[in-house]
């Protein structure tokens, strides 16, 4: 039986797994108990096994200690969201959910463990990063600077999509995920009654200003052909309903698919809010924080990549992936070190499945045989390949 074959009898375990997973979510940065059991199984697999690594990441190693090695990463944190899906195995903790498929991502880099660790011997060292605190886009800076990265030749990762049906996989080939940003702008007017505006400077007035008109300057300001979108999610302001506000603090996500572009972004964004505030009798403070640049999968390691999903899977369920997403992927950071590639996962069943980060977000788990499937193939062809970078 080859090593690929045995995942029939891994899969019912595997299932379980999720599941608890799926009822007991962690917050990033918050992932002990998870990277406890990850750990666990790890070792019971027969990995060498480094804990906190970045924090609560987790590393396994097989193989020779020395020579060439290629390295799979899965991310393990949930999300602030309240589970609204009615299953069986939803979360137990209020607030908290696996809205964004990690643990399933954490149990296919199991099931790859499982499946690699029954090899009596392998041609290569093979690394396993279980990350934490994606969703903050920290995990991956986080266990880089803990050496995760030294001495890799190649990592692969994945990500489920709801937009792919369960039992295909998407390929692209350089750009995948969009640069990101954190965007804080800090609105300062000055306070008066509300029943005489002329006499204050509304700092509210002055922010819905700066939303509208900074939407309305990306089209007419910028090119095109490069896009480019900046989202307010959370707006703070006032004290009472009579007073006039003196400062408004409005936080946003930008977001962009060039590299250059998005570099100068952060002095185009001052610029235009400054003058914007200074046209209402105001000021702004702008504060800007790189979240992550953008992945760009390596196009020979995504040749490997889409070969074997063929092999395993079949023409059909192998999807090109068109277009780039806007969304973003701390994935990135670990590919400043080494080349990489990351497969985009189907996950919709056949009642359709929910975005990611919603509240009904609910994968089909024929998409976890899948992705094990997968990747653990194309470890095994790499090893027997070793690409060059």
């Amino acid at each position: 039986m080859s090593l690929l074959d045995r995942l029939d009898q891994e899969l019912p375990q595997l299932l379980e797994l999720r599941r608890h997973l799926h009822a007991h979510p962690e917050l990033s940065g918050e992932e002990h108990q998870t990277a406890a059991l990850v750990a666990g199984e790890l070792r019971a697999a027969g990995w060498r096994v480094q804990e906190a690594v970045g924090r609560t990441g987790v590393v396994a190693e097989r193989g020779p200690e020395e020579g060439p090695t290629v390295g799979l990463r899965v991310d393990m944190d949930a999300l602030p969201v309240e589970e609204r899906t009615g299953l069986p195995y939803a979360s137990t903790r209020q607030g908290v959910m696996h809205a964004c498929g990690h643990d399933l991502h954490t149990c296919i880099g199991l099931g790859v463990a499982r499946l690699l660790g029954s090899a009596e011997e392998l041609p290569c060292r093979v690394r396993l990063l279980f990350q934490p605190a994606e969703e903050l886009a920290q995990g991956a800076v986080w266990m880089r600077d803990a050496g995760a990265t030294d001495g890799l030749d190649a990592l692969f990762g994945v990500h489920v999509v709801p937009n792919l049906p369960a039992g295909t996989v998407g390929i692209r080939r350089g750009c995948l995920t969009a640069a990101a940003g954190e965007l804080e702008i800090k609105v300062q007017g000055e306070g008066g009654h509300g029943a005489r505006p002329h006499q204050a400077v509304d700092a509210i007035w002055i922010a819905a200003r700066v939303i509208t008109e900074l939407q309305q300057s990306i089209a007419r300001r910028l090119d095109a052909l490069q896009p480019v979108v900046i989202s307010f999610g959370k707006v703070e302001g006032g004290r009472a309903f009579n007073v006039i506000a003196d400062r408004v603090r409005l936080l946003g996500t930008v977001r962009c698919l060039d590299v250059q572009l998005h570099e100068s972004l952060p002095g185009w964004i001052d610029e235009t809010v400054q003058a914007i505030c200074s046209s209402g009798g105001g000021s702004a403070q702008v504060n800007y924080r790189c979240i992550a640049p953008p992945v760009n999968n390596n196009p020979a390691l995504t040749d490997l990549m889409e070969r074997c999903a063929v092999e395993r899977l079949g023409t059909d369920c192998v999807v090109p992936v068109e277009q780039p997403s806007l969304g973003a992927e701390d994935f990135a950071e670990l590919l400043r070190d080494v080349p990489g590639t990351m497969l985009r996962l189907g996950v919709s069943g056949s009642a359709g499945c929910a975005p990611l980060h919603h509240c009904r977000f609910q994968p089909d788990e024929e998409a976890l045989e899948v992705g094990v499937t997968v990747l653990a193939a194309t470890l095994l062809a790499w090893m027997d390949e070793r690409p060059v970078r």
